[in-house]
């Protein structure tokens, strides 16, 4: 009589997906979840308490860490800048330096790594909580569009948020740099705004309020799809809250990179 043990049938290993497969299988989700997200995101019903309540949570709960933030990096470039401008006698080109550089890369690229940090591991420790408590599950027993009402509001308030917190903290930025000018130099605050101000182009405007639209979109998708899909318990909470700010930080790079080579074609 045959042994069990030699059934290849009960001897047959499972194979698992590859490390390609599983890449291309993770690609296949995000971009679903993304098609989710503008295909119900946009139709009726729609969650305007809950979307002006997250807005709030984004916005001014993160208005004091941007405003420190803004407010030293403005002092620390200024400070850091005069000397390389002194060598060719052209520190009163210092607040238009300091003005093109906040408009153009450090008020959205600061704004969206603090974001990221804050509102992302947030956003993403929120909903995978909810997913291994169950609230998720218990949210669709009872008739109601949890990714209505959890993702499509955080990401569409990211998205909205992002971008006033963007020029927000180039204002504030500009006010470190003028303390620290007038301290120096008793520049009056008409004469550096009006010498920040001049060589600012509709171009500048338009290309920081872009890179902030998408910095705020990728930050509110990663920490949604990574608390949405969390699992493992708490073990998963944490480890969808440090994935959504790691991700999220790396993707607001290469769009800095990318979008700063676009629209330095408009430039040319």
């Amino acid at each position: 009589m045959e042994s069990t043990e030699n059934s290849p049938a009960l001897n047959e290993e499972v194979k698992t997906p590859g490390k390609f497969a599983r890449m291309f299988l993770t690609v296949y989700e995000v971009n679903r979840f993304i098609m989710r997200f503008f295909k119900e995101g946009f139709l009726p019903p729609y969650e305007g308490k809950e979307l002006l309540r997250q807005c709030y949570e984004i916005g001014y709960r993160s208005a004091l860490l941007i405003s420190t933030t803004g407010f030293i990096t403005g002092v620390v470039f200024t400070k850091q800048s005069r000397p390389s401008l002194s060598e060719f006698g052209a520190t009163s080109w210092l607040p238009s330096l300091v003005g093109i550089a906040l408009l153009r890369t450090l008020a959205p690229l600061l704004t969206g790594l603090i974001a990221a940090g804050k509102v992302g591991s947030s956003i993403g420790a929120e909903l995978g909580s909810m997913r291994v408590t169950e609230q998720i599950d218990a949210m669709e027993v009872s008739a109601t569009n949890p990714f209505k009402f959890l993702v499509s509001t955080r990401v569409l308030a990211a998205t909205i948020t992002i971008p006033i917190l963007t020029f927000y903290t180039a204002l504030v930025g500009m006010l470190g740099a003028l303390l620290n000018v007038s301290m120096s130099e008793g520049t009056s605050a008409k004469a550096f705004f009006q010498a920040s101000l001049e060589q600012i182009t509709f171009l500048d405007i338009t290309a920081s309020t872009i890179k902030a639209v998408l910095f705020g979109f990728t930050i509110g998708m990663v920490g949604c799809y990574q608390g949405y899909n969390s699992s493992k318990g708490t073990e998963g909470v944490g480890k969808a809250a440090n994935s959504a700010v790691v991700i999220a930080m790396f993707l607001i790079f290469i769009e800095e990179v990318v979008s700063v080579q676009f629209f330095s074609l408009f430039r040319t």
